[in-house]
C-alpha cells in the first residue's frame, strides 16, 4: 500500500508541477505584458472571485464531501451504484451552478461592489467598470470547472490521478496564448485574459470527458436532489460550504483590503501567493487528492490502525517537504521573482514589493500543506463540521491580524502595507492546522508517536543549515538584475539544487533514512 501510494502522489506531483511550471510561465507573460497597474488589479479582482467560488465549490465543499459518498458507493454496490451517484449528482450540480452563474453575470456590478470595494473610490471609475465588463466572462467559469471536479472526483476513487492533475494545464495554456496572440490586437489588452479565462473553463472539462468515459461513469445527468447519495453530499456539503468559505472569505479578505492600499497591492499578494502555492500544490494537494480515497476506504472498512498508519505517512512526508520549502523560498525570495517576473513592464520596485508579501507568506508554508494533511482525516470520516469549526476560530484570529497589522504598518510606514495581510494569513494558518491535530488526537484518530520531535528536529536543523549556506552564498540583488534571462535561471536552478543536495547530505549526517517516511511505522 505505502508503495502504490508513493507512486500515486508522485504520478500527480508530476502532472501538478507541469502544472505549476505552465502556471509560471503564464505569471511571466502577465508581468511582463501587463505589469501591475489598474488593469491588472482589475483583472484579477475578477478572477479571483470564481477562483473563490472555484475552490468553494469545486476543489473545496464538493471535492471533500462526493469522494467519501463515492468511494463509499464504490465499496458497498460496485460500479452500478456508482454510475446512478454520478448521473444523479452531475444533473444536480450543473442545474445548481447554471444558475449561480447567470446570477453573478446579470450582479456584476454589485459582486465587483463586494469584493473590489475600493475600486468604487473617486478616481477608479475605469478600473471599476473594466473588472464588471472582465467578470461576466470569467464568471462562468465555475460552471465548467465545478463539473471538471467532479469529473476529478471520479477518476480518483479509481486511482486515476495524472489526468486530473494535468488538466489545470489548459488554463495556463490558454491564457499564454490569449495574451501573447490576443491582447496586441484589442483596445484593452488585458480584456483577452477575462476571454482566456471563459474558454479555458470549457477545454477544462471536455479534456477529463473521455477518461470518464472509458471508466463506464459517462450517463446522462439527471436532476437528483432527493437522490440517497446526493442528499447525503448535500448534508456533508453544507458545514464544508461554511469552513471553506470562511477559509475563502480570508483570502478574499486580502483582496478587498488590498484595494483600497497603492495601485499595484493587489497585483503585488497575487504573485506573491502563487509562489508560496506552488509547493503547496505540487505536495500538499498531492498528498491530500491521493489520500483521501485511501483513507475514506479504510474507514469504511474499519481498519483504523491502517487509518492510523496512512495518516502517519502522510504527516512525514509533510515535514519532510514543508520545512526545508519554507526556508529555501524565503532566502531566495527576491532572486526568484527577479528571475521570473523581473522584466518589462514588472519594475524593480513591483519586484521589491511582491517580495515583501512572498516572504510573510512563506512564513506559514508548513501550516499551509499540514492542513491539506490533516483535513482528510475528518473528510475521510464524513465529518465536515470539525474543520469547519477549526476553520472559523482561524479566521476570526486572520481577520482581526490583519485589521491589526495593516493598521501598524499604516502607521509606521507607507509602502510595504500589503505585507501585513499575508503575514496575518500565514499567522492563522497555524492556528487552523493546530486545532484540527488537537481535534484528530482527542477523538483518538491520529497523534505523533514518540519519535516525531527527534525527527522533525533534525529536518529543521537540516533545514537551518541549507538556509544559511544559501544566505551566505548568494549574490546580490544588483548582480542577479545584471544578468540576463538564461544566466538568472542557471543560477537560481544552481542554488535550488545546491540546496535540495545539501539539506539530503545533513540528514544522512543527522541519521535520518529515507525508510523513515517512505513506509509507515506500526502504530
Amino acid at each position: 500500500m505505502p508503495d502504490q501510494l508513493f507512486k500515486s502522489v508522485f504520478s500527480f506531483s508530476s502532472m501538478t508541477l507541469l502544472s505549476r511550471f505552465a502556471g509560471l510561465a503564464r505569471d511571466i507573460v502577465f508581468a511582463s505584458y501587463f505589469g501591475a497597474g489598474a488593469a491588472t488589479d482589475a483583472f484579477f479582482v475578477a478572477f479571483k472571485i470564481p477562483n473563490f467560488l472555484r475552490r468553494l465549490f469545486a476543489e473545496g465543499a464538493f471535492s471533500q464531501a462526493f469522494v467519501p459518498v463515492l468511494s463509499g458507493a464504490e465499496t458497498r454496490g460496485g460500479a452500478q451504484a456508482v454510475r446512478d451517484l454520478v448521473s444523479h449528482a452531475a444533473g444536480t450540480l450543473g442545474i445548481v451552478l447554471l444558475g449561480i452563474t447567470a446570477l453573478g453575470v446579470m450582479g456584476a456590478p454589485v459582486v465587483i461592489s463586494v469584493f473590489g470595494a475600493g475600486f468604487l473610490a473617486e478616481g477608479n471609475e475605469d478600473k471599476f467598470a473594466l473588472s464588471v465588463e472582465m467578470l461576466r466572462f470569467t464568471f462562468p467559469y465555475i460552471l465548467f470547472i465545478s463539473l471538471a471536479a467532479l469529473a476529478s472526483g471520479i477518476l480518483n476513487t479509481y486511482r486515476q490521478f495524472a489526468i486530473p492533475a494535468f488538466t489545470p494545464v489548459f488554463l495556463n495554456l490558454v491564457l499564454i496564448i490569449m495574451a501573447i496572440g490576443v491582447s496586441p490586437y484589442l483596445d484593452e489588452p488585458v480584456m483577452s485574459l477575462a476571454w482566456g479565462v471563459f474558454i479555458a473553463g470549457a477545454v477544462q472539462l471536455g479534456f477529463q470527458l473521455p477518461a470518464v468515459a472509458r471508466l463506464g461513469m459517462l450517463s446522462m445527468p439527471r436532476w437528483g436532489w432527493y437522490h440517497e447519495g446526493v442528499v447525503r453530499i448535500r448534508e456533508l456539503m453544507l458545514p464544508a460550504i461554511f469552513g471553506f468559505s470562511v477559509v475563502q472569505i480570508s483570502l478574499l479578505m486580502d483582496t478587498l483590503i488590498a484595494s483600497f492600499l497603492v495601485t499595484g497591492s493587489v497585483t503585488w499578494i497575487y504573485f506573491s501567493d502563487r509562489l508560496v502555492e506552488l509547493p503547496v500544490g505540487v505536495f500538499g494537494v498531492a498528498l491530500s487528492t491521493v489520500i483521501l480515497p485511501s483513507l475514506s476506504q479504510k474507514h469504511a472498512s474499519d481498519s483504523p490502525e491502517q487509518f492510523f498508519n496512512l495518516m502517519d505517512w502522510a504527516m512525514r512526508w509533510a515535514v519532510v517537504i514543508s520545512i526545508p520549502a519554507m526556508v529555501g523560498l524565503f532566502v531566495l525570495a527576491e532572486p526568484l521573482l527577479i528571475t521570473l517576473f523581473g522584466y518589462g513592464e514588472f519594475s524593480s520596485r513591483d519586484v521589491e514589493m511582491s517580495c515583501l508579501s512572498l516572504m510573510a507568506y512563506t512564513l506559514g508554508l508548513p501550516a499551509f500543506i499540514f492542513i491539506k494533511v490533516l483535513a482528510p482525516g475528518f473528510f475521510s470520516r464524513q465529518d465536515t463540521r470539525t474543520p469547519v469549526r477549526a476553520a472559523i476560530y482561524a479566521m476570526l484570529v486572520n481577520v482581526s491580524l490583519k485589521l491589526v497589522l495593516v493598521g501598524l504598518l499604516l502607521w509606521v510606514v507607507f509602502d510595504g502595507v500589503h505585507m501585513g495581510l499575508a503575514l496575518a494569513t500565514a499567522l492563522a494558518a497555524y492556528v487552523n492546522c493546530g486545532l484540527l491535530y488537537y481535534w484528530l488526537k482527542r477523538q483518538g484518530i491520529f497523534c505523533f508517536s514518540a519519535d516525531w520531535w527527534p525527527f522533525t528536529l533534525r529536518i529543521v536543523l537540516a533545514s537551518i543549515v541549507m538556509g544559511a549556506a544559501l544566505w551566505w552564498l548568494s549574490d546580490q540583488t544588483a548582480a542577479w538584475y545584471a544578468r540576463d534571462l538564461f544566466s538568472r535561471a542557471a543560477w537560481l536552478l544552481f542554488w535550488v539544487v545546491a540546496g535540495m543536495v545539501l539539506f539530503v547530505v545533513v540528514l544522512l549526517g543527522l541519521g535520518i533514512r529515507p525508510r523513515q517516511f517512505l513506509r509507515p511505522p506500526q502504530p
